[in-house]
C-alpha cells in the first residue's frame, strides 16, 4: 500500500497535526475524532505491549504487526517509528519493506546507537553521520514505491550540540530523504532555528512530549514556527495509563464499576464505536 495523497499533503504549509497510536482501536478512535494522519509511536508500543520503558525492546516484527493491524482497520496514512532501523544498512532495508507492505505512509529512520532509548531520556549516543548516511541511502534504496516516504531524525542536539545536529540534518537531507526530525530541541530559539535552516525546504516534524525537554505548544504555534508535521507520540498511552489507574482503583475499592459507569462506553456504546452493526449486516449477505 502505498499513500500519494500524504505527499501531496506534506506539500502544503499548514501542519499536519498526528497523534499517537499503539494499536487497532486507538488508531480507529483517533480517525474518528478526525485527524489526517497517525504516527505510530514506537515508545508506545515498548509500553502496551512489553509493559516496558522505550529503550530497544521492541522488534521490528513486534512494530511491523503492530502497523498491519492498523493500516488493515483505518484509512489514515500512518508515520511508523522505525527507531534505528533495528540494526545496520541491511536491518535498516528489511526494515523498510516490510513497513512498506505493512501499509506505511512514512517510515522515520533514526540516527542513534543499537538498542536505542526514547529521545527525552539521558545517556543517548549517536552513531557516525557516515554509517547513519548509508543507513538512509539504504532506505531510499530499499523503497518500492517514492511514495512511501523517508523520514531521518537526529538524535545528536542532547550528544553533540545544536549545531553538529543542523550539520547531520543537512548531510541526510542531501541524501534525498522525504522529511526531517530533530528531536529534543530544548528551547523556542532552538525550534527556531532549524526551522530557518530547513523549513522552506523540507517538511521538519516537531515531537510534543508531556514532560520531556522540548517545550510544549499547540500545532498553531508549531506552525508559525515553520514545522509542518506535529506528533505528540506518548500522550495516548499515558491517558490511558491515567485512566486506568483510576478505573482499577475503583473498581478495587468498591468491587464493582458502578462507580465509574459515568466515565465508560456500555456495551453498546463500544459496539457501535468497532462498527459491530455494519460488520454484521455484512455477516447477513453471507447467510
Amino acid at each position: 500500500m502505498t499513500n500519494p495523497s500524504f505527499k501531496t499533503r506534506l506539500a502544503r504549509n499548514d501542519i499536519v497535526l498526528a497523534p499517537g497510536v499503539y494499536d487497532a482501536l486507538s488508531a480507529l478512535v483517533a480517525e474518528q475524532a478526525g485527524f489526517e494522519a497517525l504516527y505510530l509511536s514506537g515508545a508506545s508500543i515498548a509500553y502496551t505491549r512489553l509493559g516496558r520503558s522505550d529503550v530497544g525492546l521492541t522488534t521490528f516484527t513486534e512494530v511491523a504487526d503492530t502497523l498491519a493491524r492498523i493500516t488493515e482497520r483505518v484509512g489514515l496514512p500512518v508515520i511508523v517509528d522505525a527507531d534505528t532501523g533495528f540494526g545496520n544498512a541491511l536491518n535498516t532495508q528489511r526494515t523498510v519493506r516490510g513497513f512498506e507492505r505493512a501499509g506505511a505512509a512514512m517510515v522515520q529512520i533514526e540516527d542513534q546507537t543499537f538498542p536505542k532509548r526514547c529521545g527525552h531520556l539521558d545517556g543517548k549516543a549517536v552513531v557516525p553521520e557516515r554509517e547513519m548516511v548509508g543507513k538512509l541511502k539504504a532506505a531510499l534504496d530499499a523503497r518500492a514505491s517514492s511514495d512511501t516516504l523517508i523520514l531521518a531524525r537526529t538524535d545528536a542536539v542532547a550528544v553533540e550540540g545544536l549545531d553538529a545536529a543542523l550539520d547531520r540534518a543537512e548531510a541526510y537531507l542531501a541524501c534525498g530523504v522525504d522529511a526531517l526530525f530533530i528531536e529534543a530541541l530544548r528551547s523556542p530559539e532552538q525550534m527556531d532555528a532549524a526551522c530557518q535552516r530547513f523549513g522552506d525546504r523540507v517538511p521538519l516534524l516537531a515531537n510534543m512530549v508531556e514532560g520531556g525537554k522540548t517545550p510544549i505548544q499547540d500545532a498553531d504555534a508549531l506552525q508559525k514556527h515553520g514545522f509542518r508535521i506535529a506528533i505528540f507520540p506518548g500522550g495516548t498511552a499515558r491517558a490511558v495509563v491515567h485512566t486506568l489507574q483510576g478505573y482499577y482503583a475503583s473498581l478495587h475499592q468498591h468491587r464493582t464499576t458502578q462507580p465509574w459507569r459515568g466515565q465508560m462506553l456500555d456495551f453498546d456504546a463500544l459496539n457501535e464505536v468497532i462498527g459491530t452493526p455494519e460488520l454484521m449486516r455484512t455477516g447477513q449477505k453471507y447467510d
